[in-house]
């Protein structure tokens, strides 16, 4: 960010699990096309990506870009091509902890790791969707060795941003001690940002609050942005418990506070 941007409020309003069901799709083209929602992570692999993307192609303005899934979700290649990484029916662990260790332990592990993170990059090119930016499935980059093949492989297919998942130190006037711990490894992860020299956003919103980002939370989050570029994150869908965080999308009191104080909404592409 340049010297004369710093004082700017830019705000990336983003909703992950695109392509995971039909529900969720509806809601993110829904907050795109009526609400201040600007850009979505899609998950190639997942049963509704298809219609995901049919969806996107007449959203010329929403930011799509990768959400990598190497937990918890579906693999693109064959199980036979990836048996230390998922199981008979080509799901991922659901342990996080469980999948981190063998990725960082298991030489196996890395090498068929990083055929299936190309398998996924490849998949969201044969969409046709410019890529706007790459984060991880439960914030699985935030581990060394799969953002560091992010990185590698990404590069070949234009990677350009990736999210920071880096909330403020205080949130809601309390320590935010998820924050504290992870600090080694985002120290780590916006070095390697910059070494390679991707954009990513300065802080984020909505890891503490995953899944219940509702009109209250989220106009509590606007209304202290700091400057610099924020990216809020969410889940919405349609008809279930996600409801609640595809009105807040759709809110006529969000949209005002979004666009408060001279804050401009944007997607990742725009950050240079």
């Amino acid at each position: 960010m340049g010297k004369g941007e710093r004082g700017l409020k830019r705000l990336i309003v983003t909703a992950d699990d695109f392509g995971l069901s039909e529900t969720v799709n509806e809601a993110v083209e829904t907050a795109h096309r009526d609400g201040i929602l600007t850009a979505t992570s899609l998950m190639v692999g997942e049963p509704d990506a298809l219609d995901a993307v049919a969806r996107a192609r007449r959203l010329s303005s929403l930011g799509v870009g990768l959400h990598l899934v190497v937990v918890d979700g579906k693999a693109v290649l064959p199980p036979a091509e990836i048996p230390a990484l998922v199981d008979e029916e080509g799901r991922f662990r659901n342990c996080l902890a469980c999948a981190g260790l063998v990725y960082f332990f298991s030489p196996a592990a890395r090498r068929q790791l990083a055929r299936e993170i190309r398998a996924q990059f490849l998949a969201f090119k044969a969409t046709g969707l410019a890529l706007d930016h790459v984060n991880a499935h439960h914030h699985m980059h935030l581990h060394p060795t799969v953002f560091g093949l992010l990185i590698e492989i990404g590069r070949e297919f234009g990677l350009r941003a990736v999210r920071l998942p880096q909330e403020p130190l205080f949130h809601r006037g309390r320590l935010n001690w998820s924050r504290l711990l992870l600090a080694p490894w985002l120290a780590l992860m916006l070095w390697r940002i910059r070494r390679a020299g991707l954009r990513c956003n300065d802080s984020i919103f909505g890891l503490s609050d995953s899944g219940g980002m509702d009109t209250a939370r989220m106009l509590e989050t606007l209304r202290q942005l700091p400057a610099g570029v924020t990216e809020v994150f969410c889940h919405p869908a349609t008809g279930d418990q996600r409801q609640s965080e595809l009105d807040a999308l759709l809110n006529k009191e969000v949209a005002a506070a979004s666009r408060e104080q001279g804050t401009t909404l944007i997607a990742f592409r725009d950050l240079g």
